[in-house]
Formats: structure tokens, sequence, C-alpha cells
């Protein structure tokens, strides 16, 4: 399947005709933390089956202290090396037996049985695999966490945001409540991904009977031209604007910068500006997320050593300062988010 079939094999994800805004009943923003929870790999080398290793998982108290200051239950999105394997998931299954966080599932196809389909690129994305078999898949990521936990997943994230034309089917039939697969505003279509392109940062209801909440990474952006964000950052980091560093120049001169709320190569200063952006925007409802790893150093590119970590979980802090402190935020998991929004909406949604 070439790049013009993945543009034509649309989800309801993806469609705004088939949208419907998910409003909140106050002004007051809200904060849900995912957190992509994952198994080890070199993230410069090709995905192979047999990095399955989890031992990052014993670190992951290092953020509880910041969570539990500021009263967060983040959401664990797990894939299957993490949910099949005991070192994976007791770490998470102790935090959550003292309602300490939340579990949903993240599927990376290449770790995940049944292994019928080659190991590529184009297949590392889920949507992109036949439905047949993207759907065994999360059934058996299912039944995993079902059996490390006690209960099956009701949020999703897809591995690489890879969703496709027969996802929304496929968690509908499942039993899925919410997905925040959506990287807002980005197209990874040279990537052999989906386009989120028509994507704002905003939660919305979709599905067949717009059942499903979407709860889309946050990204955005600031800057003084950012009210056309969308089309003149698609021009600056086209092949000929990343050649002449236009993205770098536009941000560098306060005109625009594409921002995503992640502590993960992103400083405090650039989410107190997409913060604010957003906010004056209209949105209400922010995403912070970063992958498992990361807490412990040497498994991703952002966290290498203790210092790097330090200044990590730093990030943490200083971003819920800045949300709970400065702007009277409030938390959320995915699914109270969810709860909360369908509560709203009497007429149904």
């Amino acid at each position: 399947m070439g790049f013009q079939s993945i543009a034509a094999a649309t989800t309801f994800m993806l469609k705004p005709e088939t949208w419907k805004d998910a409003v909140l009943p106050d002004d007051k923003p809200v904060l849900v933390v995912i957190v992509d929870t994952e198994e080890e790999f070199d993230w410069a080398q090709p995905l192979a089956p047999g990095n399955t290793a989890v031992s990052a998982m014993r670190a992951q108290h290092r953020a509880h202290r910041i969570f539990g200051k500021f009263g967060i239950r983040p959401t664990y999105v797990l894939d299957y090396p993490v949910a099949s394997q005991p070192e994976g998931s007791r770490p998470l299954a102790e935090l959550q037996a003292d309602g300490l966080c939340d579990i949903g599932a993240h599927l990376h196809p290449w770790v995940n049985p049944p292994h019928d389909e080659p190991v590529c690129n184009f297949n590392s994305y889920p949507g992109n695999l036949p439905p047949a078999l993207e759907r065994a898949k999360l059934a058996r990521l299912g039944e995993a966490i079902e059996a490390a936990f006690g209960r099956r997943p009701t949020v999703y994230k897809a591995g690489r945001y890879g969703v496709g034309a027969a996802t929304t089917g496929i968690l509908e039939e499942l039993g899925y409540l919410v997905d925040t697969s959506v990287l807002s505003q980005t197209d990874l279509r040279p990537r052999e991904g989906p386009d989120f392109s028509a994507c704002g940062p905003g939660p919305y209801w979709f599905g067949r009977n717009r059942r499903l909440l979407e709860v889309p990474m946050t990204v955005g952006f600031a800057g003084l031209l950012r009210g056309h964000g969308r089309s003149l950052y698609a021009a600056a980091a086209s092949p000929a604007g990343m050649r002449m560093h236009v993205p770098g120049i536009l941000a560098r001169t306060n005109l625009l910068e594409r921002i995503t709320l992640t502590p993960e190569g992103v400083s405090h200063d650039e989410h107190r500006r997409l913060t604010a952006a957003l906010l004056a925007a209209g949105n209400r409802v922010f995403s912070f997320t970063y992958h498992s790893p990361s807490l412990a150093p040497g498994h991703t590119p952002y966290v290498r050593n203790e210092a790097e970590l330090g200044r990590f979980l730093d990030q943490f802090e200083r971003y819920f300062d800045y949300f709970f402190g400065e702007l009277g935020g409030r938390t959320a998991t995915a699914r109270e988010l969810r709860d909360s929004l369908a509560a709203t909406t009497p007429d149904g949604y």
C-alpha cells in the first residue's frame, strides 16, 4: 500500500464531519497525563521483535513522588512486553492497587502476537495492518492486560500514532471508550503513517454513534503567526523549508513555533508558551505525555544519565506548578475526563 492508498483509508478519527466537540462544563483547564508504557529499544535502530526488555518499569516510582504532590493519577498505556511479563506489569499493578494510576493499551505490532506480518516501517503502524490482524493483536493485548490487572482496558493509544481505516470499528467492538492516538495538527504520511492535519488539540466524540472520546496529544503553535500555524508550518517544514532551516528561523524570531506538551526535548518555557497560546484559542484540555523508559537513564535520547533525569523530572514539577498553581487547573484520568464530558451531554453524544 502506497501513500495514496493510505490517504484514502480514512477513519472516523480523521474525518471532521463525523466529530462532535466535547465541551467542558466550566473554564477550568484539565490536565491528563498519558504514559507510553513500552519495552526498551534503540530508537536509532530498526524495530525488532526480540527487543522485549522491560527493566525500566522498576523506575516508574520516580515520577510518582511528583504525581502524588499534585494529586495526579496518570494513565499508563501498556504494550504487550510490559503487560505480559511480571517484571513489566508488577510495578504498575502495585500502583493501581493503591489507586495511583489507571491502565490502558498501547499496540506495538512488532512485539505483539500474532506475528503474521513482515516487520517493517509500514507495518509498525497498527492501522496499516489488515483489519483482522490489527484486531487480533489488540485482542491479545487486551487479554494480557486483563490477566495482569484483572480488568480489560478501555483507553487506547496506537503505537506510533498509527490508526487506520478499521481502527474505530475495532475499538468499538472490543469495548474501548477513549482513544489517545491522535497527534494533532501533524501529517505522518511522509513516514507511511496517518494524516492528522485536520485534528486540533481539543477532545471530540467520534465513531459510529459518537460514543468514543478522542483525547489528542497536545500539539500546537505559539508565536505572532500562530493563527496561521497549520498552513504556514506545513510550508516551513517541507523538504525545501527544512533545507533552509525555516522552522528554526520562525521559532527564533518568535513568529511561529510548533510545540508538543512533553518533557522529552521540550523546555518549560516552551510548555508555558504553548499552554498560553492554546488557552487563548479556547482549548481547555491538555495531554502531558512521555515514554516510560525515559525514567531509567540510557533508554531514550532524552535521558542519557542521572543529571538529565533530574532535569527531566524537574520539567514535570515546574509545569504542574504552573498548571495547577498559576492557572488554577485540575487533573483527571482519560476515563474520568470521558465520564465528566459524557455527563454534561444529556442529549446524546
